[in-house]
């Protein structure tokens, strides 16, 4: 998508971040940037800290930064105080949201150009195709977690202590093979915790009262597990916890990917409890076929083939 976007509106650098759909906060990047990733943690923090544009505030898919600022783009801080100094002249954001939740965000930088109108609805165009793909290979990431190795196979928790601007302090060894496991290094390089910078730059966030989400975001290994990342504070510095996601978390995760109306969600939620279909029935108040029907709806929308296919794919393993 990031050529088909180069090659119909063309772009400079990009930053393009999935989202924890519940959240709203930054999980996987995907990102070129330039020489700005030297300084990767201002960048997050700024994003973070601007209501300019910021995807959470949007009530559009799209907004160019000329057109959104009336041509101030100073009004935002992120170019105010990062990008200008990089030649960047506009920024046209893409916000990636279905009624399931935030899936992702895309900011296109161009260097002594603007996005003019007809490009800004071009993206436009594709923003709801773009979100239904992201969806879908959300979905499908829990079928190929269902064989793959789980996350709790590392001890973790891992725990980063992050200073004020979003410096790395410390870390165990833990949180390292994390990082690694979600962004393999060149060499020996250390890990750039990325995620971390997210879950810290939303709690400063949040602290500020630029935007009201929890600091916790949901990310998917390539393996095929789920971590959770959460920032809390500890005096002047943050902490960030790493550690597999819960099968609560999964129910949710697989809950939005695979569009599923509040009662089989309430329905997923109690098969991972345990319990069979009279017991379910009797818990949610229904007859044992409406459970079954409710079943099979959730088995197609899922993909799951069985109720042991569908729990595997909860709980992880």
């Amino acid at each position: 998508m990031v050529d088909e976007f180069r090659r119909r509106v063309g772009f400079d650098d990009f930053v393009w971040l999935l989202t924890d759909p519940a959240t709203e906060v930054g999980s996987d990047p995907l990102a070129d940037v330039g020489s700005v990733f030297a300084v990767l943690p201002r960048l997050i923090e700024l994003k973070y800290s601007t209501t300019v544009n910021r995807w959470t505030l949007l009530d559009v898919s799209v907004a160019g930064l000329l057109a959104a600022t009336g041509g101030r783009p100073e009004l935002s801080a992120v170019w105010r105080e990062l990008l200008s100094d990089h030649g960047v002249t506009d920024v046209a954001s893409v916000v990636f949201r279905d009624r399931f939740g935030c899936w992702a965000f895309l900011d296109l930088w161009r260097r002594g150009a603007t996005f003019d109108e007809g490009e800004l609805s071009v993206l436009a165009a594709e923003a709801d195709a773009v979100t239904a793909g992201i969806r879908r290979c959300a979905r499908q990431s829990f079928a190929a977690s269902a064989t793959g190795p789980a996350a709790t196979s590392r001890s973790g928790p891992g725990v980063l202590v992050l200073s004020s601007d979003l410096s790395v302090r410390a870390q165990t060894e833990d949180s390292e093979r994390f990082l690694r496991a979600l962004v393999p290094p060149d060499g020996a390089a250390r890990a750039v915790p990325a995620g971390a910078y997210n879950v810290a730059a939303q709690l400063r966030a949040s602290e500020r009262g630029i935007d009201p989400h929890p600091p916790h975001a949901r990310v998917r290994l390539p393996e095929g597990a789920w971590l959770r990342f959460r920032a809390a504070r500890i005096g002047d510095d943050i902490a960030v916890t790493i550690e597999p996601a819960t099968s609560s978390d999964r129910c949710d995760l697989i809950a939005r990917s695979s569009g599923l109306t509040s009662r089989e969600t309430e329905l997923l939620q109690r098969v991972a409890a345990g319990g069979d279909t009279r017991a379910l029935a009797r818990q949610m108040h229904l007859s044992e076929h409406t459970v079954q029907d409710h079943l099979k709806a959730i088995f197609a929308k899922t993909g799951a083939s069985s109720r042991r296919d569908l729990l595997v794919r909860v709980v992880g393993t």
